[in-house]
C-alpha cells in the first residue's frame, strides 16, 4: 500500500509551477504595457496628407533617377555638393534626402562618396509615420 502512494505522488504534473509561471508573464506584460504612457485621447493630431512635402534647405536631394540637388539647384556630382557646403563649414555633416524608389546601390555609392569628399557624418532624413 506504500507503494501506491509513492507511485501516484511522483507521477503528479507540476501544474502549480506552470500557474504561476503564466502568471508571472501575465504581470510582467501587465507592467510593460503601462510603462509608456499613452497618448492623450482628447488630442487630435494634424493631418499632413494635403500638404507638399519639400527637403529642408540644407540637404541633398537624390532622385529616383540619381540626379542631385541642394537648395534648389542641380548639381552634377557629390562633389559639386561638398565644395558648396565646404565652404560655410569644414567640418560638415551631410544630410541626404533620398527618393523611395532610389536603388540602394546608388545611395551607397554617394554616401560613400561623400564620406571619402570629407563628410564627418552623414544622415538620411525620411518620412515618419504615426501609427
Amino acid at each position: 500500500m506504500l507503494s501506491r502512494r509513492r507511485a501516484n505522488k511522483s507521477h503528479r504534473e507540476p501544474t502549480i509551477a506552470l500557474i504561476n509561471v503564466v502568471f508571472l508573464m501575465l504581470v510582467f506584460f501587465m507592467v510593460a504595457g503601462s510603462l509608456a504612457p499613452s497618448m492623450d485621447p482628447a488630442v487630435r493630431l494634424v493631418e499632413a496628407s494635403d500638404l507638399e512635402a519639400s527637403p529642408p534647405p540644407d540637404a541633398l536631394v537624390i532622385r529616383a533617377d540619381g540626379s542631385l540637388s541642394f537648395r534648389g539647384a542641380e548639381l552634377t556630382s557629390p562633389e559639386a555638393y561638398v565644395r558648396i557646403v565646404w565652404e560655410e563649414q569644414e567640418n560638415f555633416a551631410a544630410r541626404l534626402v533620398p527618393d523611395r524608389a532610389l536603388p540602394a546601390a546608388q545611395l551607397l555609392r554617394v554616401a560613400k562618396e561623400l564620406r571619402a569628399l570629407g563628410a564627418s557624418r552623414i544622415s538620411l532624413l525620411s518620412e515618419r509615420n504615426m501609427p
